[in-house]
């Protein structure tokens, strides 16, 4: 029986998910892969295919403005430099859809997006119940 923790993190990663398919359907033929990574699509888990690796992990946000949260990395698997200004397009994405799909994964949670020292993270009330 899966863990009140391992229960919440799969519905987090459920929206991590959508950002991946969002960023490969935006970006993904921009920038080659690295060449061992398969398509996208080709994998179990989105983390293992594609352009993209989107994560998050749990941070106590010590040297954080904002607390603890969970910080969100958008990994690129490319050789290729990617831009700034692509990057931060895509960071742009993923927020928009962190606003949209947090509240309705977990209502009632006042989950937000922040900037912080480590890029984007997920704070507010992190209870698992």
């Amino acid at each position: 029986m899966p863990t009140e923790l391992e229960i919440w993190e799969k519905k987090l990663n459920v929206v991590l998910d959508e950002i991946d398919a969002e960023l490969e359907k935006k970006f993904g033929a921009i920038f080659p892969r690295k060449p061992v990574r398969p398509p996208s699509g080709s994998a179990a888990n989105p983390q293992y295919d594609g352009l993209f690796e989107v994560q998050s992990a749990y941070t106590a946000g010590f040297g954080s403005n904002y607390g603890e949260g969970y910080a969100v990395e958008i990994r690129w698997v490319t050789f290729d430099e990617v831009p700034e200004n692509i990057k931060h397009e895509a960071d742009a994405v993923a927020e928009e859809i962190l606003n949209k799909r947090l509240p309705e994964v977990f209502p009632g949670k006042n989950l937000k997006v922040a900037h912080d020292v480590s890029g984007m993270k997920i704070t507010g009330d992190l209870s698992l119940k």
